[in-house]
């Protein structure tokens, strides 16, 4: 591959400027980017100056592209040196990018390589005649008809050396050339044409709509024979096992009005029944102990008294004495010093003053 430099300074143009129809045309490639994209337009741009300089691209050019897009120079620079399709030095009136990848090296690139040494000379250089100049580049995405050659921009195909100089001799002549493939091969079949897959009716939809039609037919026949069977097995059903008649079915049922207190009230009768009440209690047991008869009201009443009176019982403690520690559960209580005693020791009382 050749080195990506650019041109010597004298053969560098002072400047470039797009003209005013590319500089129309470069605002509408760059409209199609939205704001701060603008970036995405940098090859179409290239492209467009490298074509209108003459096939190759100036530094001036890469510059102007770059002031265009709002871009550092060296950005577009980088671009400009990485893509082949982009000629950094004068080129010929045609250009030869022959491939050299793998699939056109193993058919006979080199072959191709070795006869365009001899007859331009190195790579990169433009003929005595400025009819041609040459460059070896990476593929070129025609590998089945490898080996092949980019000339300005159309491609030749299935070349030999023969072929090359003739075609060669017929652009330098002016003479029409026929593009793509140079043996007679269309598209990408094989050299000597389709060999399989050549059935007409494969591709003209007549076989298609034929079996189209052939399963199409088969379904209906099938359906309406599994209605049929469907419709008889119902009757069939029908005689056997009939439905029995429901003359009220899909009619409102009444049903009575609930009983509540609000619809009471409507009615001018008390929201709560008189046995209500006596139904909701029982007082032959309690609901705290259950299978155990209810006390008597008297003698709850006399025990919640007393409950709410001891909760309400104030110490007699001073403010500024602690209270005392409550005995500990299980704690033992003989007499003989082993555990607490069942009455704490009553703190002194306060001094006076104090």
């Amino acid at each position: 591959m050749a080195n990506r430099r650019l041109a010597p300074a004298a053969e560098q143009p002072q400047s470039f400027a797009f003209s005013p129809e590319n500089a129309e045309w470069a605002k509408g490639q760059i409209d199609k980017y939205p704001e701060g994209r603008q970036a995405s337009a940098v090859i179409p741009l290239l492209w467009k100056a490298q074509e209108q300089n003459g096939g190759w691209l100036p530094q001036k050019a890469i510059e102007a592209v770059a002031d265009e897009l709002g871009m550092p120079h060296i950005r577009v620079l980088e671009v400009a040196t990485f893509y082949t399709m982009f000629a950094l030095e004068p080129v010929g009136r045609f250009w030869i990018q022959l491939c050299g990848t793998v699939p056109c090296d193993s058919c006979g690139a080199r072959e191709l390589k070795d006869y365009l040494h001899a007859r331009l000379g190195a790579p990169g250089h433009v003929s005595a005649d400025g009819n041609f100049s040459w460059l070896e580049v990476e593929c070129l995405g025609a590998c089945c008809n490898a080996p092949m050659a980019q000339i300005n921009q159309d491609y030749y195909e299935d070349l030999t050396p023969e072929l090359l100089g003739k075609l060669m001799d017929d652009l330098a002549a002016g003479r029409p050339v026929k593009v793509g493939s140079q043996v007679g091969r269309t598209s990408s079949e094989p050299k000597g044409g389709a060999e399989t897959l050549t059935d007409a009716t494969l591709f003209d939809g007549s076989r298609v709509g034929a079996w189209r039609k052939r399963f199409e037919t088969a379904e209906a026949g099938q359906d309406e024979a599994e209605g049929k069977a469907e419709a008889a097995s119902s009757e069939q059903r029908a005689a056997v096992q009939p439905k029995p008649a429901r003359p009220d079915a899909g009619r409102a049922v009444g049903t009575a009005s609930t009983d509540a207190p609000a619809q009471r009230n409507v009615a001018g009768e008390t929201p709560v029944p008189a046995g209500a009440k006596a139904d909701a209690a029982d007082t032959t047991e309690s609901t705290a102990q259950p299978n155990k008869p209810a006390p008597a009201a008297p003698e709850v009443i006399a025990k919640a008294e007393a409950a709410g009176a001891e909760a309400g019982t104030q110490s007699d403690l001073p403010r500024n004495v602690p209270p005392p520690q409550p005995v500990a559960s299980g704690a033992r209580d003989d007499g003989d010093g082993a555990g607490p005693s069942a009455e704490p020791a009553k703190p002194s009382a306060p001094k006076e003053g104090n």
